[in-house]
């Protein structure tokens, strides 16, 4: 993902979420997704989806049974 893509994403999760320190940050080596962090804490990963012309995004986030409690 571009830097501005990363820009936008940021401010859609920070709107929809209402949430000033959700931020997606550039993955290491990888051009297709970008991390989720909530400070610094790491929450999942947002991966970009170019299929047929429509460009999406996936968020994916994994919730451990001990987290819930």
């Amino acid at each position: 993902m571009n830097p501005e893509e990363i820009k936008k994403l940021t401010r859609f999760f920070r709107a929809k979420f209402q949430l000033a320190n959700i931020e997606v940050r550039k993955r290491p080596q990888k051009t297709d997704s970008a991390e989720v962090y909530i400070g610094d804490e790491f929450i999942g990963v947002i991966f970009r989806d170019d299929e047929d012309g429509e460009l999406s995004y996936n968020f994916n986030m994994a919730i451990l049974d001990f987290d819930l409690e």
